[in-house]
């Protein structure tokens, strides 16, 4: 039932994208990336915090993730991320880091449009296991009616890549995004391939190459009249999220819609709430929620040219 009205959701944002494409447009998508680079000379701090649904309890693990973002020249632009969570023990744990550069190589721009392109890399490092073994106590009766107590561990494999957090591995793509006005619709393809976790190698049968896809749609919806910087702007965004293991007949798509606020044109605030709607790979989660915050400092220091 909540899925269909998630889905729902979407269907109409999308329609109400498509109609309203006069005016002015955002294309900073929360849970990908478009083709446009951030500022060159700038710097931005993100705060990223994921809540994940795990499968195997219904229950929710949190993962933090401050981000720096780097506007080196005009065509390229990286991320550094840091990674911790409780997703693999009751405690909150540093997991790890990543690197993420991207490389504009295409602009075609006009009044209140352009169409660009981007090639983009990524690679992690991450101390976690690669399965997560869940530790539980039951009861039996005694010989004299005391319970005795016994412990009992089950392991859950997850053929999904991800590097923010959970894999070390390396990946790389493209990313095409088309602006008209209010709109933004975005394109990615990227390969993945997993590497062994600092401390823990992959599980036998466990994929490890995979191929990532997703379709982002943004909308500008508030201000209807834009007038000056200080307004803040209210943008919805509707996104699918895909990948295909290579190595194995696992997949899975899931759809992200979010609403995000951005104040006096350097600080802004995502949340957003992502839902697999169909696959059959085995996943430690299928639900999530981020919430993030983000401030830019601009002009802070000269780009390269």
């Amino acid at each position: 039932m909540g899925q269909m009205v998630i889905r729902n959701i979407c269907l109409v944002l999308i329609v109400q994208v498509l109609y309203f494409l006069p005016g002015q447009a955002q294309e900073l998508y929360v849970n990908t990336e478009a083709a446009s680079n951030m500022p060159a000379g700038s710097m931005g701090l993100r705060m990223n915090t994921k809540f994940y649904q795990m499968e195997y309890n219904k229950m929710y693990s949190y993962r933090i993730d401050p981000e720096i973002m780097l506007g080196i020249s005009k065509n390229l632009m990286l991320h550094l991320n840091a990674y911790a969570s409780d997703m693999y023990q009751s405690n909150l744990k540093v997991e790890g880091g990543s690197m993420y550069a991207k490389w504009r190589f295409y602009s075609a721009d006009e009044v209140h449009r352009h169409f660009r392109m981007a090639g983009f890399g990524k690679m992690a490092l991450i101390d976690n296991p690669t399965a997560l073994t869940v530790n539980s106590t039951y009861f039996t009766p005694g010989p004299n009616g005391e319970q005795v107590p016994h412990l009992s561990s089950q392991t859950y494999l997850s053929d999904e890549i991800d590097l923010d957090g959970n894999n070390s591995g390396i990946q790389a793509g493209a990313i095409a995004t088309q602006l008209l006005h209010k709109l933004a619709v975005s394109c990615s393809a990227s390969l993945l391939k997993r590497w062994n976790n600092l401390d823990a190698a992959a599980q036998p049968g466990q994929s490890t190459v995979a191929s990532n896809y997703s379709i982002s749609a943004g909308w500008l919806f508030l201000p209807f009249d834009y007038k000056n910087f200080r307004q803040t702007n209210i943008n919805l965004y509707c996104e699918l999220l895909g990948s295909s293991a290579l190595d194995k007949n696992a997949n899975y798509l899931d759809i992200a819609p979010a609403i995000q606020f951005i104040f006096n044109s350097i600080s802004r605030f995502d949340f957003s709430y992502r839902s697999q709607i169909a696959g059959n790979m085995d996943r430690l989660s299928r639900h999530a929620f981020l919430v993030r915050f983000e401030y830019n400092f601009l002009n802070l220091f000269k780009p390269v040219k």
